[in-house]
């Protein structure tokens, strides 16, 4: 920084530099009339370094945060963002933090966005605040303007700009016993369509929650566990900007009602050297008040509005441990043989005339399959079961260190009586004594390569209906290389029968992605990440960086993205930062981007340890 005058004034932790310019390279890259700086290392109210970027959505972009150091303990940063395509949009960012609390409060406004035509917002809180006594509060608060909302001004990313539902929620709870804990929440969703599909059922609000668990570990030998809930589940009109979907605003799509639930369970673990056996008997009990609305949703008619429900559960869970002596790529290695035994059962209950609030199919896996109930989520539906899962595990470990070189799994489930509940309908296809296959492998080959395979396939018809398959490479630092390839077969009609769905709505997923960071010289690294659909035969993202590394100091990188935000839409973003020790970045910031989605990234700069939460602004 040169100036024609500076004043450091230590007493007050100020520097001001009169009609400075900041140069780079002998090049200057920023001049200001009055500029003002920290002299100590600690934090100052000014402007921060400005961004600027470009997307599709957006067009050129440029801001120029504002910093107020409010107090020791809160602070306030505005953030004027000019849009070429739409305008000006001010956003806000208030962080506080106390000795019982902290939060944050930040919020977006657009003033009539030239592209949509319509004032676009934002708001977000939150709040943690221990009250005393094990009594604590939490408020998570998130709304947007509008379904396009994410699709249109997310910079950052695929995860935000795909956001299909929006949570918030209140709880208070309480944890001041050993034995015992509680808690009252409200969960609320704001659903995010997307034009290019059908209507996207919303979830259900929980207004309120009530949770009461009771627990005593080793009492007597014997593990007791209570988990109790009282929800009240109410289904919310559409409320959104599509006109597409104009005819659902009060379309009711699904009923109200009550649900109150308890499973307590009992447990007497027997933990041996190279053996357990685990016992465990439980009872379910379920109460529904429904509000059916029969005259709106005709095919309720006819339904009772209370129900109830007592259910069973036993299981006993048990394994071996074996050990030996062996080699593994020439190296001296310990083999373990795990094999593991889970036998389960559920007697039958009718529960076909029972909603629906929060319940799904869970996905079949290793955790799944020595599992309780085929169902997650609230457990609506509770299956039958008399079944017996059998698992293989052997793993290799490093004789020296403990580090685990190779690890097989093999796990199925066998099926002594028929399958009866569902989630909707009975299915019609015949019921199978075997359930899928579950193969899983974990290698390090080398301390460099590593290899991970995990798969489910079917043993009538040979065919794959899951799988997950992985290389990664890192030969040294700032240099990694992986590829992945991801397959799933198309999902089973499990439908409401009051909902039309587009039958293309619930297609698989088959997906290849290459990522990775190599040094192209002592300075030039080249990153990048690339993830094509086979299913759509198209790319959902791809992710193209360079970045260069000065001489103590500073680095610049590049960055260009592309990635899907609907069906038939996506987004492109130019990002470039030049970023200076001591000084901040300029320019739009792509770390954390590049951290997400560039697996086994690591910075080109020696990070700096960060003393304190509001020690570096981000």
């Amino acid at each position: 920084i040169k100036s024609r005058q500076v004043d450091l004034h230590f007493d007050e932790n100020e520097g001001i530099a009169r009609h400075g310019r900041l140069y780079f390279k002998n090049v200057p890259i920023l001049y200001s009339p009055y500029l003002t700086f920290p002299i100590r290392k600690e934090r100052k109210s000014g402007f921060l370094m400005p961004t600027y970027g470009t997307s599709t959505a957006g067009g050129m972009e440029f801001s120029v945060p504002y910093y107020f150091n409010l107090a020791p303990n809160y602070d306030l940063t505005l953030v004027p963002r000019i849009m070429a395509k739409r305008g000006v949009q001010l956003g806000s960012e208030f962080r506080y933090l106390g000795h019982s609390y902290s939060g944050t409060l930040e919020g977006t406004y657009l003033n009539s966005d030239r592209e949509a035509d319509r004032d676009r917002w934002y708001y977000g809180l939150k709040h943690h605040q221990a009250l005393g006594g094990g009594l604590r509060a939490n408020f998570d608060v998130r709304r947007v303007s509008d379904d396009d909302y994410f699709r249109d001004f997310s910079a950052f990313g695929l995860n935000e700009a795909s956001t299909s539902w929006l949570a918030s929620s209140a709880s208070l709870s309480w944890a001041g016993s050993p034995y015992l804990s509680s808690s009252v929440a409200v969960y609320k969703y704001q659903t995010l369509q997307d034009s290019g599909t059908s209507y996207r059922p919303p979830q259900y609000d929980k207004l309120p929650e009530f949770h009461l668990r009771a627990a005593r570990y080793d009492w007597g030998g014997f593990d007791v566990v209570s988990e109790n809930y009282a929800t009240r589940f109410s289904m919310p009109f559409y409320s959104g900007t599509l006109s597409v979907f104009d005819e659902d605003r009060d379309k009711r799509r699904a009923p109200d009602g009550d649900r109150f639930t308890s499973y307590t369970t009992i447990a007497y673990p027997i933990v041996r050297a190279g053996w357990y056996l685990t016992p465990q008997v439980g009872l379910h009990l379920s109460q529904y008040n429904v509000d059916w609305y029969g005259d709106e949703l005709r095919h309720y008619q006819g339904r009772d509005k209370t129900h109830s429900r007592a259910v069973p559960i036993f299981s006993i869970d048990s394994g071996l441990t074996f050990e030996r002596d062996a080699s593994l790529f020439g190296n001296a290695a310990i083999q373990t043989l795990e094999p593991r035994l889970y036998y389960l059962y559920v007697p039958y209950r009718d529960q076909s005339q029972l909603p629906v609030f929060d319940t799904a199919y869970s996905d079949f896996s290793f955790s799944q399959a020595f599992s309780e109930n085929i169902f997650s989520g609230g457990w609506d539906r509770i299956a039958n079961a008399n079944q017996l899962t059998i698992g293989l595990t052997s793993r290799w470990l490093d004789a020296d260190t403990g580090f685990e070189r190779l690890s097989l799994s093999l796990a199925q489930r066998r099926h002594f009586s028929d399958q009866r509940v569902f989630l909707w309908q009975p299915d019609e296809r015949p019921v199978r004594s075997k359930s899928d296959y579950l193969v899983g492998v974990n290698a390090a080959v080398t301390d460099k390569l590593s290899v991970r395979f995990d798969g489910q396939f079917s043993p009538e018809s040979n065919s794959r209906n899951r799988m997950t398959t992985g290389v990664r490479w890192e030969p040294k630092r700032l240099a990694s290389v992986s590829a992945w390839y991801r397959y799933q077969r198309d999902a089973r009609e499990i439908r409401d029968p009051g909902y039309e769905v587009d039958p293309d709505d619930d297609l698989g997923r088959e997906q290849v992605t290459l990522a990775g960071q190599w040094p192209l010289s002592n300075r030039w690294y080249a990153l990048g990440r690339y993830d094509y659909s086979l299913k759509e035969s198209r790319s959902t993202q791809s992710i193209l960086g360079l970045e260069y590394k000065g001489d103590c100091c500073w680095s610049a990188r590049v960055v260009l993205q592309r990635y899907a935000v609907a069906r038939q839409e996506a987004n492109t973003a130019v990002f470039f930062q030049l970023e200076l020790s001591g000084l901040g970045g300029i320019g739009s910031d792509p770390m954390s981007l590049i951290r997400e989605r560039v697996v086994g990234y690591q910075d080109i700069n020696t990070p700096i340890p960060e003393k304190t939460v509001f020690e570096r602004y981000q």
